[in-house]
């Protein structure tokens, strides 16, 4: 299981790397064509509607692996001081902090989509449903629930990450 976990994690954050450099591809083909307007150029119909859409499921696509390496951003001025055991109850309780908040996140999520998917709401400009945003975020946003939960397993004790496995440099 744990390989499954830290895999599907790392082959997403990939896959939203791969959906931000389309994102900068279209836009600065798009901020090319409002250049060259005069030339009967234009910009990219809908792409402040396709950068949203495609940020957000970047980010979800990045916050498992980003979870899983412990390089979310920190400040860990007094952290060696701490005595381990404190170190240990921080590390559970902001773990357990991150789980609680991403099922928050991804339930209100989900009624949001469906919510959107109700009413037939659109973009403005591609007229695309709200709701197609909401639902490409849904699958990592769903795996990060699996993801958080995991992490607090392994601080538990109750799991463990591959063998070859490398956290990030502050390794908390």
């Amino acid at each position: 299981m744990s390989s499954f976990i830290y895999g599907t994690s790392r082959v997403l954050a990939w896959l939203g790397g791969l959906v931000l450099t389309l994102i900068a591809l279209m836009s600065v083909t798009s901020i090319g064509g409002r250049a060259l307007s005069g030339m009967g150029l234009g910009p990219v119909p809908g792409d402040f509607e396709l950068v949203e859409a495609g940020t957000a499921l970047a980010v979800f696509c990045f916050l498992p692996w980003s979870h899983l390496k412990r390089s979310h951003a920190m400040v860990d001025l007094f952290w060696g001081a701490y005595p381990p055991l404190m170190q240990r109850a921080l590390t559970l309780a902001a773990d357990l902090l991150m789980f609680a908040v991403w099922v928050l996140l991804v339930w209100r999520m989900g009624l949001a989509m469906l919510e959107y998917r109700a009413n037939a709401e659109v973009s403005f400009i591609l007229q695309m449903p709200v709701w197609w945003g909401y639902a490409a975020s849904m699958l990592p946003a769903a795996f990060g629930c699996l993801v958080y939960a995991w992490r607090l397993l392994e601080d538990l004790g109750l799991a463990a990450p591959p063998a070859d496995f490398s956290f990030a440099a502050a390794d908390h």
